[in-house]
């Protein structure tokens, strides 16, 4: 964003030009650079050309906003809902049957409107807030990807329409909701609901630019969240992030505002760059992680003696989650190169979740399962790519993405490696190619085609084992 009268730096931080006597602007920065110039010169001088200000920004608050919508075709595919962020389910899933065609919502970028502020306090300290809502173009609806899943409470796989979860789930600001301070030198320091280190990194590593209908890790938040996507932001949470030179740092810590470490998480962030090269390492740890799913018609006829709606109530697996991941980047002119690995463990947790909780936009869990993970769950996610820019307006990007899961199943179906249970070892792979042409500044289109499919245990229960996503959309940012 620019400016008038004003520089940003990278941190947001914000150092105005003073006005000084006769209403001159510049005179003290002049004299307090050292220039020699005095104010009858300055006020003399004819005038900088000023540089044409595109913010929409007043009294150091900023509106911003990305508007994303485009055209879905798919060979393997459910019905397109209202409230899922990304409208349809690119990647292939349990329930993808059939082929459709569809008005797609946030294919490239996540629709977004936002305010964010910035105030200088001292020295180079300022205060900064940000809050960001994210909504469906296609429908107007706040993005929801848990009421998705509570729209097919009770239906069979064959009948169900699009349902992931996520950690949209109609909050008024599930993009971010957070304020602190921010300084140049030292970094920033925010409170409230952040988007993690590690999902900043895979936005960040990513050749898709972690986009929703062309990359795995970006439909998919397992990656960017540490293993499940309610993860991928995290509420309660103060973050740290600063450069130091050639070296970044980051740190999050969500506290649970309960007793010991249920529902807590920490990351950590280390990296370096010089010479067209990034590099950054991770490491998170999430008590308590859930992930959602529709409750199936039996658990549904048991709702009433819970005492639980099916019109707010899910399915739930609970889970202690640990990952290690690295992730680079590499730029050799018009090319940039990009790769990452993540190695996520999975195991039941270490104070279990009762039913009736609550997880984010206070949906409840009404049947929760907290011994999934008898034997540790592994999963490897690795992703490698280029993103070339072919002329000043057109960016081509191809990128491929894999995960492979351990066997981590009991009983007789220990050390499996076929479909006849989700904890046998499986994989899924993908692969995606886009086009993407900036008509003006703001204003850009693309069209990208993007195949998955899965194997053994990773296709357990899956209607078909493959899919191939066709999309083309256009983007509006300001």
């Amino acid at each position: 964003m620019s400016y008038a009268n004003a520089c940003c730096d990278e941190n947001g931080s914000r150092a105005r030009r003073v006005r000084g006597i006769a209403g001159v602007w510049g005179a003290w920065v002049l004299v307090g650079c050292g220039c020699a110039a005095t104010l009858a010169q300055a006020q003399s001088a004819p005038p900088a050309a000023k540089a044409p200000d595109s913010s929409l920004t007043w009294n150091g608050i900023t509106l911003y906003g990305i508007v994303d919508v485009g055209l879905q075709y798919q060979t393997n595919g459910v019905a397109v809902s209202d409230y899922f962020p990304a409208g349809t389910e690119s990647v292939i899933q349990k329930n993808s049957n059939g082929s459709i065609t569809a008005v797609t919502p946030n294919n490239l970028s996540q629709s977004r409107i936002g305010l964010s502020g910035n105030e200088p306090l001292t020295g180079d300290w300022a205060g900064m807030f940000r809050l960001e809502s994210f909504f469906n173009p296609q429908s107007g609806n706040l993005s929801d990807a848990l009421k998705s899943q509570v729209l097919n409470n009770g239906r069979a796989l064959s009948a169900q329409s699009t349902n992931v979860d996520s950690s949209v789930a109609g909050q008024y600001f599930a993009g971010a909701a957070y304020a602190g301070f921010s300084s140049p030198s030292y970094g920033s320091f925010t409170f409230g609901r952040h988007v993690t280190p590690l999902a900043d990194g895979i936005a960040k590593y990513d050749p898709m630019g972690a986009s929703q209908a062309f990359a795995l890790i970006g439909f998919s938040g397992t990656a960017a969240g540490g293993g499940v996507t309610e993860d991928r932001r995290l509420d309660s949470s103060v973050k740290y992030s600063a450069k130091y030179g050639a070296v970044h740092l980051g740190a999050l810590y969500q506290f649970s505002g309960a007793r010991g470490s249920t529902n807590t998480a920490t990351q950590l962030q280390v990296g370096v760059e010089g010479g067209g090269a990034s590099v950054d390492a991770y490491y998170a740890k999430k008590y308590d992680a859930i992930a959602t799913a529709p409750l199936s018609a039996a658990q549904v006829a048991g709702l009433p003696a819970l005492g639980y709606s099916s019109s707010n109530s899910l399915a739930a697996t609970i889970s202690d989650n640990e990952t290690f991941a690295v992730m680079g980047s590499y730029s050799f002119g018009a090319p940039k190169l990009f790769a990452g690995y993540e190695h996520i463990t999975y195991d039941n947790p270490k104070n279990p979740l009762a039913a009736g909780s609550l997880t984010i936009g206070g949906y409840v869990l009404a049947v929760v399962n907290n011994t999934a993970y008898n034997n540790q769950k592994t999963l490897q996610v690795f992703w490698a790519g280029v993103k070339f820019a072919a002329t000043p307006k057109l960016d081509l990007m191809a990128a491929y993405y894999g995960y492979k899961q351990n066997s981590f199943a009991t009983g007789v179906n220990a050390g499996c490696s076929d479909t006849r249970s989700g904890g046998c070892s499986g994989t899924e792979n993908a692969f995606s190619v886009v086009a993407d042409y900036r008509f003006a500044k703001r204003f850009d289109g693309y069209i990208g085609t993007f195949w998955t499919g899965v194997q053994d245990g990773l296709a357990n229960g899956f209607l078909n084992k493959s899919t191939l996503t066709t999309t083309t959309g256009i983007r509006f940012r300001f």
